[in-house]
């Protein structure tokens, strides 16, 4: 059981950080800071309406959440997926690894993703990809 103390510890704090913005609505004004970047350039950041969107998942509302911010609740489900991988190994006793070697592609993939996903929110055809 010791084994599985991190995974099962990262999971509380998870579950905790889920369930305080599950209770504390972010649509709401005052509760949590305003995003700096949108307040100093007016744009949205690739995380503006990420508290949204995990709120809205906390109260399985998967529209919304995608509404609010589509990529976060795909950080949300690769993290969630790593968990799982590091908690089936675990279990096993079986040191943590990677099922995929990342090379220098797959970072530069992510960042070019994150960045069309940032242009074109801040764009009038991406309108729907706003929070």
């Amino acid at each position: 059981m010791l084994r599985l103390a991190a995974p099962l510890g990262s999971l509380a704090v998870a579950g905790a950080a889920f369930a305080y913005v599950a209770a504390v609505d972010p649509n709401r004004p005052g509760h949590y800071p305003a995003c700096p970047f949108l307040a100093v350039t007016g744009l949205y950041c690739p995380a503006c309406g990420g508290l949204r969107s995990a709120h809205a998942l906390a109260h399985g509302d998967l529209p919304t959440a995608l509404g609010a911010n589509a990529a976060a609740v795909a950080l949300f489900a690769v993290l969630a997926l790593g968990w799982l991988h590091w908690t089936a190994r675990a279990a096993r006793a079986r040191p943590w690894s990677l099922p995929v070697r990342p090379r220098a592609w797959h970072a530069w993939a992510a960042g070019v993703l994150l960045a069309v996903f940032t242009v074109a929110r801040n764009t009038p055809l991406g309108t729907a990809l706003t929070p």
